[in-house]
C-alpha cells in the first residue's frame, strides 16, 4: 500500500524526478523539543545532546517521515556576526549587531560566508545532524532549515519587516553575501547527512522577468550542491501574495527543487497554472492552527486537505513554520494519517 512506502524510497523517487506514490509528511517540529527536555529555548538551542534526545522522543508519537534536526531563523545572521539577546529565558531571541548600521545598509565587520559555517550555532546544528544520522540510520529523513536569500539579505539590512519590499530596496552586496552564506551552510548540512534542506523565504518581492532570472541563478547552485549530496532542496515561500506574484518563476524552479507554498496559495492556483505543473514538484505547507485540537473543525480541515492532496498529488506536506510548543502531537499524528491515505 502507498501509505507503507519507506520515506527514503520517496526521497529517491523525487531526486530522480519521479512522482512519489504518496507525499512525504515532514512537519517542522523543533522548538517543541525544549518543552520535552524542560529547557529554556536559549539552553536548548545550544545543546546538541538535549536536542538529539528530544527529537528521538518526539519521533515516535509524531508519525512523520522526517526529523527536524535544526530550524532557527537567526542561525545564519548570528554566524555572520550578530548577537542574540534574550529578554527572558522563555521568550525568543532578538538580533543585535555589535556596530550600529543605517536601515538598508549592511553591518560592519561581517564574517565571510566561508567562516560563518564554523561560527555561532551552526556547529551545533551539524553535530545534531551527525548524531541523528548515526542513531536513526535509515528510519527517518533528516531535515534542516536555512533562510532564503531575500530573507537573509533583508534581515542583515534591517528590512525584514518592511512591506512591501522591492528588489530595489536590497543592496546587491547584501544579496551576494546572503546567497553565498546560504550556499556554504546548505553544503555543510547536506555533507553532514541532511536529507532535506529547507530554504525558507519569509519575505519575497514580486519579481519582474529579469529579476526572476537573477533569483533563479542565485538558487541553482544551492539546489545543485544539495542534490550532489543526495539531499532534496525544498524552497518554502511563506507569503501567499509572494507566491501568487512569482508563480511562473516558482513553477520553473519546481523542476529542480520542491517548491512549497502555503495551503491557501496552492488552492488559489488557477486551472491554467495547474496545466503548467507538468514535471514540477510542489509541496504544501499547512498553518500552525491545523495542529491545535478543535473537535468542530478537524473533520472539515482533514477533508479539505485530503481533497487538495488528491487533486495536486504534492511531493510533500510540511508546515508554514516551526510548530509552537503547545502543538497537539495526537493531532499531528492524525494529519499524518490523512496524508498517507489520501
Amino acid at each position: 500500500m502507498a501509505e507503507n512506502i519507506a520515506p527514503r524510497q520517496i526521497l529517491r523517487d523525487l531526486l530522480q524526478g519521479n512522482a512519489p506514490l504518496r507525499p512525504l509528511f515532514v512537519p517542522i517540529v523543533f522548538a517543541l523539543g525544549a518543552r520535552v527536555e524542560n529547557l529554556s529555548p536559549r539552553a536548548f538551542l545550544a545543546n546538541p545532546t538535549k536536542i538529539s534526545n528530544a527529537l528521538r522522543q518526539i519521533r515516535g508519537p509524531l508519525r512523520s517521515d522526517g526529523v527536524s534536526c535544526y530550524f532557527d531563523a537567526l542561525l545564519e545572521a548570528e554566524a555572520l556576526g550578530g548577537t542574540l539577546e534574550w529578554a527572558s529565558e522563555h521568550e525568543g531571541a532578538t538580533l543585535r549587531w555589535p556596530t550600529a548600521s543605517e536601515r538598508g545598509q549592511l553591518p560592519a565587520g561581517l564574517a565571510s560566508p566561508e567562516d560563518a559555517v564554523k561560527k555561532g550555532r551552526i556547529p551545533v546544528a551539524l553535530e545534531v545532524i551527525r548524531r541523528l544520522k548515526a542513531l536513526l540510520r535509515e528510519d527517518s529523513l533528516l531535515m534542516a532549515g536555512v533562510s532564503g536569500p531575500f530573507t537573509l539579505a533583508a534581515r542583515l539590512t534591517g528590512l525584514l519587516g518592511q512591506d512591501p519590499l522591492t528588489h530595489e530596496d536590497l543592496l546587491d552586496s547584501a544579496l551576494e553575501i546572503a546567497n553565498s552564506t546560504i550556499l556554504h551552510v546548505s553544503k555543510a548540512f547536506a555533507e553532514a547527512g541532511a536529507n532535506l534542506v529547507f530554504l525558507r523565504e519569509e519575505i519575497l518581492p514580486i519579481l519582474g522577468e529579469q529579476t526572476a532570472e537573477e533569483w533563479t541563478s542565485m538558487l541553482m547552485p544551492i539546489f545543485n550542491v544539495s542534490r550532489f549530496y543526495e539531499a532534496l532542496p525544498v524552497l518554502q515561500i511563506a507569503s501567499e501574495r509572494a507566491f501568487a506574484g512569482n508563480s511562473e518563476a516558482a513553477l520553473r524552479l519546481a523542476r529542480d527543487c520542491v517548491v512549497c507554498p502555503t495551503l491557501e496559495a496552492v488552492r488559489s492556483l488557477s486551472a491554467e497554472k495547474h496545466g503548467d505543473m507538468h514535471g514540477a514538484k510542489l509541496g504544501v505547507a499547512l498553518p500552525a492552527a491545523a495542529f491545535q485540537q478543535d473537535q468542530h473543525s478537524d473533520a472539515s480541515f482533514d477533508s479539505l486537505l485530503g481533497q487538495v492532496i488528491g487533486d495536486l498529488r504534492p511531493a510533500l506536506v510540511t508546515t508554514t513554520d516551526d510548530v509552537p510548543p503547545t502543538t497537539d502531537l495526537k493531532r499531528l499524528a492524525a494529519i499524518s494519517e490523512v496524508v498517507r491515505q489520501s
